[in-house]
């Protein structure tokens, strides 16, 4: 099948890309992934697409003690290959295949907000942030107006993110681990590439708590602190705030079971690696 008709707009800035948003009904093009497939099956029909791979300055990764900012045109292989946070790192790893990697935008996977993708769970177990700006025109001080908003408060449900009509999210940021986290991030697809049925990403800090991202299992990421060390009343922990739909690939009971296995496995891991670290 071929897209429905639409009107193709290619700013060269960001201001130049606000104000067409605030004017017309339209979608954003980036690394076009998830969104020329749903334009082909018809199952999105924007009246115009915004295409902002010509705006340079969304192409950036801006790393600081604080963590990693990473602006709307990353690639997934490039914030790979740069390797400047770890579970960031090992998380695109495990996204699709590299020809997709090569072309799809960490911020575009965020804001897509699929609940069995990877990246979600990175930012919402880290407790980052995804900045989105819009177009005010208005008074003599108009132009482009920001604003971060939370991981916990952007996914919204399935598919779904805080990104509002006439909005545009330009960055997201990842907050740095703290000195001797271990981390982890376990996985099941029926085949290498295909989103997974569950997964788990942790974060373990040393001598203190834990704290778990989910997919798979939920409308969005099923983010779980732990106090204790506890491995296995975490995999309960976990299955009792999971909830988790059937499908034809794994039923809901299947699911939730393996999520407490690979939350089980996940922390003991990370557990493992930051001990490791800690002794290097």
């Amino acid at each position: 099948m071929k897209p429905p008709p639409f009107e193709y707009h290619a700013p060269r800035d960001l201001g130049a890309a606000l104000r067409t948003l605030a004017e017309v009904r339209g979608k954003v093009l980036a690394g076009g992934q998830s969104l020329i497939p749903m334009l082909n099956m018809r199952l999105a029909a924007p009246e115009h697409l915004v295409d902002i791979n010509r705006i340079r300055e969304l192409a950036g990764i801006e790393v600081t003690p604080a963590g990693v900012r990473v602006g709307a045109l990353v690639r997934h292989s490039e914030a790979e290959r740069a390797g400047a946070h770890p579970l960031l790192t090992r998380a695109l790893k495990l996204v699709a295949h590299p020809v997709i990697r090569n072309r799809g935008t960490v911020v575009g996977s965020l804001v897509h907000a699929d609940p069995a993708a990877e990246l979600p769970a990175v930012l919402a177990v880290l407790g980052g942030n995804v900045r989105v700006a819009r177009w005010d025109g208005a008074g003599p001080g108009g132009g482009v107006r920001t604003r971060d908003v939370p991981a916990a408060k952007f996914f919204v449900g399935p598919m779904e993110s805080a990104v509002g009509p006439g909005e545009l999210a330009v960055s997201a940021f990842f907050p740095a681990l703290g000195e001797g986290d271990g981390i982890a991030f376990e996985e099941v697809a029926r085949r290498h590439g295909d989103y997974a049925l569950a997964g788990v990403c942790a974060v373990v800090t040393p001598g203190g708590p834990a704290r778990l991202a989910c997919i798979g299992v939920g409308p969005v990421p099923v983010v779980v602190e732990l106090e204790e060390a506890d491995w296995g009343a975490a995999a309960q922990a976990v299955r009792e705030a999971t909830e988790p739909d059937g499908d034809i690939h794994a039923s809901a009971a299947y699911r939730r079971h393996l999520v407490g296995v690979l939350a089980e496995r996940a922390l003991r891991n990370a557990a493992r690696e930051g001990v490791a670290a800690r002794g290097a």
